[in-house]
């Protein structure tokens, strides 16, 4: 697993082994996921929910974002996280927040230009963090979530819709919208 493009491209990312705390983002949906927002990443306070070896974050820092928050519970996953930053030179433009994801967003009152959802599969944790994130994001910003392709999604939370689904094999990424 490496950073597809931007500053840190080409920088190997390191992960736990096993799938019981991580489930890495395969490099073609990732790639296929940030096709779908690249020119909407640039300046974008991100969230990283669910943070897990915090790829998605990095790729978006790497491709331009301004500050990413990782959500993490796992302490182990933490660490890997905070590995990652640092080989990748983005430690200072990163907030580590070992806390449970569905938690934090019920609680903080900030605001993010692109959240990341990719809980593990299986349950509904990502139908339930869809509309709480929804209602985190900045005018005009993206909701962006990994999920199982026969996984169903709302098409719209709020003021939030979904503006394009894409599937690649057992995989599905949504991008949700706020109106502006």
């Amino acid at each position: 697993m490496r950073v597809i493009t931007g500053s840190a491209r080409g920088v190997p990312l390191a992960t736990l082994p096993g799938e019981e705390t991580v489930r890495p983002t395969s490099q073609r949906v990732k790639e296929a996921m940030f096709s779908a927002i690249q020119f909407e990443i640039a300046g974008r306070a991100a969230l990283d929910a669910f943070a897990g070896s915090g790829q998605l974050g990095i790729e978006a820092l790497s491709r331009g974002a301004a500050s990413c928050v990782f959500l993490e519970q796992d302490a182990k996953a933490m660490k890997m996280i905070a590995k990652n930053l640092e080989r990748c030179k983005m430690a200072e433009k990163a907030k580590l927040m070992p806390a449970e994801a569905m938690q934090y967003l019920r609680r903080t009152v900030d605001r993010f230009g692109l959240i990341f959802l990719d809980p593990p599969y299986g349950g509904d944790l990502l139908g339930q963090a869809i509309p709480i994130a929804a209602q985190r994001l900045e005018p005009g910003g993206l909701l962006v979530c990994e999920a199982n392709a026969r996984e169903s999604l709302p098409e719209q939370c709020g003021d939030t819709a979904l503006r394009k689904e894409y599937k690649h094999g057992r995989t599905k990424i949504c991008v949700y919208q706020r109106d502006e």
